[in-house]
């Protein structure tokens, strides 16, 4: 089986006061071995809370109401929470969205890195101190061995990012969840660990799951995209597909939002109107009411179409009713 990680229909709702807030609406995608998919979409699109449904680690509130999440042929939703804690950090690991708040602040780097080695490994002291060090080594990080005795609060943003990293695979892990892992770094940073990823990729064969907001970030370490929006999945392709062919509304506003090299000056255009409230999410196309090409049908939940091999839209521009009417 190529596939690593399968997500059929998958469907989770947080429970408030207010109701059921329909967090992810029937999203299915799949990341093969070895491969960098981008997850890409607004904020409050889904996008953390998919993968945060895959290590179920969705609060007390949360809960996967639908769907299957399949992984190395297994459906996690079966797992017992003691077989859940073996899975997390030996077969998947996630790096969290903000380097500055991850770490504790009260244990040194390398307590918090032994700790995990002698919990998942079942390594001794010392030889999880060797290996974590290895890491902090291997992920970029200079003088090591007094590193690993230092607090988070003596190491900058980007450096945490890398320790985060450094904790992430020390299990070698068979998928990578990396749920923003730029956002709170400047652009040189940014650039630093986005390479600093994709090297250890290579070398690895770890397969990486990118959240983010950023199609540029995408286009640098990603070979496959999965475009999200209001709980659902608008678009997913290649990159190349997705960049200079996109099939879906929602994604060429993406694009037309971005800014160009060497467009210094224009305008940018941005997507009118706001996402939809996911307490009573709309009925049919959650983008509709934002959309240009809006057309009476689309008050109906479209299907997810076929545009090539590898390449699917949910829009009804690709009906063949519509096509042929010359819409």
């Amino acid at each position: 089986m190529n596939n690593l990680l399968e997500l059929d229909n998958l469907q989770t709702s947080f429970f408030t006061r207010e109701g059921e807030v329909k967090a992810v609406r029937g999203v299915s995608f799949a990341v093969k071995r070895g491969e960098v998919v981008g997850i890409v979409g607004e904020s409050g699109c889904g996008k953390s809370v998919t993968c945060k449904s895959v290590l179920k680690l969705l609060g007390s509130n949360g809960k996967v109401v639908g769907g299957h999440v399949h992984f190395m042929g297994e459906d996690l939703a079966r797992k017992t929470p003691e077989q859940m804690r073996h899975i997390r950090g030996n077969d998947i690991a996630m790096i969290f969205q903000d380097p500055m708040t991850a770490l504790n602040p009260v244990l040194t780097i390398g307590k918090q890195m032994s700790e995990i080695l002698i919990r998942n490994q079942n390594l001794g002291k010392k030889a999880a101190k060797e290996k974590s060090i290895a890491m902090l080594q291997q992920v970029g990080i200079g003088n090591a061995e007094q590193r690993y005795h230092q607090y988070p609060h003596e190491f900058s943003g980007g450096m945490r990012q890398r320790v985060m990293i450094a904790i992430a695979l020390s299990c070698h892990p068979k998928l990578l969840i990396a749920d923003e892992p730029t956002t709170a770094l400047d652009v040189t940073i940014q650039a630093q660990i986005l390479r600093l990823l994709k090297q250890l990729q290579q070398q690895t064969d770890t397969a990486i799951m990118l959240i983010t907001h950023d199609l540029g970030v995408v286009a640098q370490v990603s070979s496959r995209v999965v475009v999200m929006y209001g709980g659902l999945v608008m678009e997913q392709g290649s990159v190349e597909d997705i960049f200079y062919r996109p099939a879906h509304p929602y994604t060429r506003g993406l694009l037309a939002s971005l800014p160009r090299q060497g467009d210094a000056g224009a305008r940018l255009s941005p997507i009118e109107g706001s996402p939809p409230g996911l307490l009573n999410p709309p009925p049919g196309c959650p983008f509709a009411e934002r959309c240009p090409q809006r057309m009476e049908r689309c008050s109906s939940l479209p299907p997810m179409y076929q545009i090539k091999e590898d390449h699917q839209a949910m829009c009804w521009l690709w009906d063949s009713e519509v096509k042929h009417a010359g819409r």
